[in-house]
């Protein structure tokens, strides 16, 4: 029997928000050590990763714990999802445990204290030698016809930072968020993003890749929409899928507001990468993410044509010995 699980039933005796962030607290303690990372160097996004598996947002919101989080083996973090100015999120309890379906519902809705706080985070020296990325999002208070305003603002602040960006439109914890998926919307976005990015690089001669961070819940005709504008605009890369509405598989959920990850959402997400790799060529940057807990799981994603993989509910569930186990699956692949 592995550590985790001796440990697992304690955690799970806590609330979920307080089981994290005791797990968290624990991280920022141990990050005074780091080991090496498990290797399977890959060049992508013009950045060198240590290996293809990461821990998705979600699980440091603000940047408090990325030496820690790094001793699980990840390649690379993405911190966040950050807004402009700090929020406290929803009102709890908003973090919900299905063991039975080894599924979580999160509705938090980006609770953080910034972008700004989270980058003076990442400045600050680090042991960690991966790839940290920041997913950024617009605040719960901004209208959606000012989200651009939103999202350029923390591209700015995070800028000198960020190895990557990822563009989070598809969290359904934030009302209409998803709407902006719609071309009509999604185009001025991503045109404004990428706009501000050139002129920053231009600036400061650091490229920083935008990854947009898809929803899995998106109907056929509206994600080729979402594909034709990618395939128009110099996006760099997607990541395929945030949580979903769907309570397939999860009869006990069917009244809890959310987003649902674990389990359930892994054939959904799968789907999601073959089509956008069938669509967007073999050279299209993407990252699978979606209801990982074994290494079979992670390998289903590389087969399907995602590049990288990120986990995160998947750790509660498997423990932290899931993202090596998930780089030793993938480590023969070329």
């Amino acid at each position: 029997m592995t550590p985790y699980r001796i440990l697992r039933p304690l955690l799970f005796a806590l609330p979920p928000e307080r089981g994290h962030a005791l797990a968290l607290a624990a991280l920022r303690v141990a990050g005074r050590w780091q080991p090496a990372l498990p290797p399977d160097p890959v060049e992508l996004l013009g950045l060198r990763f240590p290996n293809r598996v990461g821990l998705a947002a979600g699980f440091d919101k603000t940047g408090v714990a990325v030496d820690g989080a790094g001793l699980v083996g990840a390649g690379f973090i993405e911190v966040g999802t950050v807004t402009p100015r700090p929020q406290a999120g929803n009102a709890r309890p908003r973090v919900f445990r299905f063991p039975e379906a080894r599924a979580l519902v999160n509705r938090s809705g980006f609770p953080n204290d910034g972008a700004d706080a989270c980058a003076q985070r990442l400045r600050r020296p680090r042991r960690y030698r991966g790839i940290v990325g920041v997913s950024i999002g617009k605040n719960a208070t901004t209208p959606l016809e000012s989200a651009v305003d939103d999202y350029v603002t923390c591209l700015r602040t995070v800028h000198d930072v960020a190895h990557f960006v990822a563009i989070n439109i598809s969290s359904p914890n934030t009302a209409q968020l998803r709407e902006l998926h719609a071309p009509e919307r999604l185009s001025p976005l991503l045109s404004s993003l990428i706009e501000t990015r050139d002129r920053l690089r231009a600036d400061s001669g650091r490229c920083v890749p935008l990854l947009l961070k898809l929803s899995p819940d998106l109907e056929p005709d509206v994600l080729g929409d979402v594909m034709g504008v990618l395939l128009r605009l110099p996006v760099d890369g997607v990541i395929a899928t945030n949580t979903t509405v769907s309570r397939e598989g999860v009869p006990r959920a069917a009244d809890v507001s959310g987003g649902l990850s674990g389990a359930p959402l892994h054939a959904r997400s799968l789907a999601m990468v073959r089509t956008l790799r069938e669509r967007l060529g073999p050279k299209y940057p993407l990252i699978g993410c979606g209801g990982i807990l074994a290494a079979a799981d992670a390998l289903a994603f590389r087969d399907a044509g995602a590049d990288l993989v990120q986990v995160y509910t998947g750790l509660i569930y498997a423990g932290p010995g899931l993202v090596r186990d998930c780089v030793r699956a993938m480590s023969p692949r070329v």
